[in-house]
């Protein structure tokens, strides 16, 4: 299959979570939702640190997705970093400085934005490539409400709001 017979479905859904909605327009977060990259600009790197009963952090929450971003454009690029890929490793961010905090935001931005200029390019694909392209989004999905769910405060306007 070739993504083009998706349109522009998966660029559309992945960059609000990435980027925003707009007040006008919103499929995956409310309207006007700040979206993933601003709401963890909200937060701290003390809040970023912060472990939740099960030890995870924030900061390993945003490692765990540029990782995972970096295997999928390193994917688009014409190689299989699937076969030795360490998804633990991301995992063990725990506690990180002001300026580790910064880096980190700045590194998960890079690969988002690099992903999302990948998903805008049409390709052809097989079954499995397919879902996981699609799995890319519902991914970054599942971390933005993970994210929301630990600290509140990055959380975007209610559909009340």
């Amino acid at each position: 299959m070739n993504t083009r017979d998706l349109g522009n479905t998966l660029p559309t859904l992945f960059a609000e979570l990435v980027d925003g909605a707009s007040q006008s327009e919103a499929y995956m977060l409310n309207r006007g939702d700040a979206g993933l990259l601003r709401s963890l600009d909200k937060l701290s790197a003390i809040a970023a640190s912060a472990p939740t009963a099960h030890g995870s952090t924030i900061a390993a929450h945003v490692d765990h997705l540029r990782y995972g971003l970096s295997l999928m454009n390193r994917w688009a690029g014409g190689e299989n970093p699937f076969v030795d890929a360490d998804w633990t490793a991301s995992w063990r961010t725990s506690r990180v400085s002001a300026a580790q905090w910064k880096k980190l935001r700045d590194d998960l931005a890079i690969e988002a934005h690099r992903w999302l200029e990948s998903l805008k390019k049409p390709r052809e694909i097989d079954q499995s490539e397919l879902n996981s392209v699609v799995g890319s989004v519902a991914h970054l999905a599942y971390h933005v409400g993970a994210i929301r769910q630990i600290d509140l405060s990055a959380r975007g306007p209610s559909a009340n709001e």
